[in-house]
C-alpha cells in the first residue's frame, strides 16, 4: 500500500469510526449527539403503544442534605425524556450549591421562589455574578464552572433544565470531589502554597455547602471583575407575554433575545380553567414540561393512531419528543401554570389552527370529504391558546 493510499484509508476509517462511536455498536445514538437522533428508529417509541410521557418528580426523595434538596429526572426515570433531563433544587439560608461543572450538558434554569446568586467562569477567565428572583432565568454552557447559593432569610427553589436527557445532576464535576482527592504536593505546587494549606480541606464531595448568608451586594472576585461578552441573566417576567389572550399567557425567550442560550429555550405558559394550548408540534425540538401549579391533560399523537393523555399536577414533568403532536389543556378549576423547556435555541412550532387555515377551502373538502362550507367556520389565523369555551376569532 503506498502512502497516498494508506493516508486515504486511514482517512475514510477515521470518519466511520466517528460515525460508529457516536451511533455506537448496537446502532444506540449516543448521549448528548443530536445529529444522528432522528435517523435511528427509537425501539421505546416504535411499539403499538405510546409509552408513558409523565413522571411525578416531586414525590420522590432525590438528595438531601440538611434543608437543602435536588431531585432529578432524567432518561433512567423517564426513559422518552432522551433528549432532556430536569431538576428541582431547593436551598436553605446560607446553603450554596458548590463550585462545579457539567461535562455533557449546558444549564437552563428558572428561579421559581426565593432569591438565588450564581457565579459562572468562562473560558480565558472572565467570570460573571448575578443576583436572581422570580421569574429571572439563567444559563451556562456546557463546561463552563458554576456555583448557586441562597440569598436572603428565605429559601429559594428553582428549575434546573438540561440539553441531554443523559445527564444526572449527581454525576457533576465538583471541586471539593477534585481537590478531595488531588495530592497534597501536587495541589501545593498548584497554587504555590505550602501543603499544609489543604490541612482540614473536604475529602469528598460536599455538594450543598453551608455557611454565613452571602453578603449583598456580591463581594469582588480575587482577581477582579472581568465581566463575560454576553451575560448569563435574562429577567423573562419583566418582558410582557407574547401570547395574552382570554385562554391564558406565554412568556418565552429564545437565543433571538438572550443570545447565550444557544441551546435550550425556555417558556412559561399560564392557562386559565378550562383553557387548551392547542394541538401543535415542534420541528426541532424535545418540549420538557414541570407544573408549577394546578392540573394539566397533556395528549401525545404518535402516528399509526397511537394516542396518549397523561394528567399532570404541579410538581410533574411532561415529555414530548421532537414531531409529535401534543396538546395542553387546564382540567382544574383554577388557574395553570407551567415552565416548558426546548433542546434548541431557536422556537419553533406548527399550531394545528394556522396548518388548516394555510390550506385553501378545496384542499380541505377533499382531505376531508366535506362541503367546503364547513371549513368557513374554522379559525382563519393561529390561536395558539384557545379559552374553556372554544377557539374564537
Amino acid at each position: 500500500m503506498s502512502m497516498l493510499q494508506r493516508r486515504d484509508f486511514l482517512a475514510r476509517s477515521m470518519v466511520f469510526g466517528a460515525a460508529a462511536g457516536a451511533m455506537g455498536l448496537g446502532g444506540r445514538v449516543a448521549a448528548g449527539d443530536p445529529s444522528f437522533a432522528n435517523n435511528v428508529p427509537d425501539p421505546l417509541l416504535a411499539g403499538k403503544e405510546l409509552p408513558t410521557f409523565k413522571f411525578a418528580l416531586e414525590k420522590t426523595e432525590g438528595k438531601v442534605i440538611g434543608k437543602s434538596s435536588g431531585k432529578e429526572a432524567t432518561v433512567e426515570q423517564l426513559p422518552i425524556s432522551k433528549g432532556i433531563a430536569g431538576v428541582s433544587m431547593r436551598l436553605e439560608p446560607g446553603a450554596m450549591r458548590e463550585l462545579h461543572w457539567h461535562a455533557t450538558a449546558a444549564e437552563w434554569a428558572f428561579v421559581h421562589k426565593g432569591r438565588v446568586r450564581t457565579t459562572v467562569i468562562a473560558p480565558g477567565g472572565s467570570a460573571e455574578t448575578n443576583d436572581f428572583e422570580p421569574g429571572d432565568i439563567w444559563y451556562f454552557p456546557r463546561g463552563h464552572g458554576h456555583m448557586l447559593e441562597c440569598l436572603g432569610d428565605e429559601p429559594c427553589h428553582f428549575i434546573l433544565i438540561f440539553d441531554n436527557g443523559y445527564f444526572s445532576e449527581f454525576g457533576t464535576f465538583s471541586i471539593t470531589d477534585w481537590m478531595g482527592h488531588a495530592p497534597k504536593p501536587l495541589l501545593a505546587k498548584n497554587f504555590g502554597v505550602p501543603e499544609s494549606t489543604f490541612d482540614g480541606f473536604p475529602k469528598s464531595e460536599v455538594y450543598f455547602a453551608r455557611g454565613a448568608k452571602p453578603p449583598e451586594p456580591a463581594a469582588n472576585p480575587l482577581a477582579g471583575r472581568y465581566p463575560p461578552k454576553l451575560t448569563h441573566k435574562y429577567r423573562l417576567f419583566a418582558d410582557a407575554p407574547l401570547v395574552d389572550n382570554r385562554g391564558g399567557k406565554l412568556w418565552m425567550v429564545d437565543s433571538n433575545k438572550f443570545p447565550i442560550s444557544k441551546t435550550i429555550t425556555g417558556a412559561v405558559l399560564d392557562l386559565a380553567p378550562g383553557a387548551l394550548r392547542e394541538l401543535h408540534w415542534h420541528p426541532t425540538a424535545d418540549e420538557w414540561q414541570y407544573v408549577l401549579g394546578g392540573n394539566v391533560s397533556v395528549t401525545m399523537f404518535g402516528s399509526g393512531g397511537r394516542y396518549r393523555t397523561e394528567t399532570l399536577e404541579a410538581g410533574d414533568v411532561g415529555y414530548i419528543p421532537q414531531g409529535y403532536g401534543h396538546s395542553l389543556e387546564n382540567t382544574g378549576d383554577k388557574p395553570a401554570r407551567i415552565l416548558i423547556g426546548f433542546n434548541s435555541g431557536v422556537y419553533e412550532d406548527i399550531d394545528l389552527t394556522e396548518w388548516i387555515a394555510g390550506n385553501p377551502i378545496d384542499v380541505l373538502a377533499t382531505n376531508f370529504g366535506k362541503p367546503a362550507a364547513v371549513f368557513e367556520k374554522f379559525p382563519k389565523k393561529d390561536v395558539f391558546i384557545s379559552p374553556a369555551n372554544g377557539a374564537r376569532e
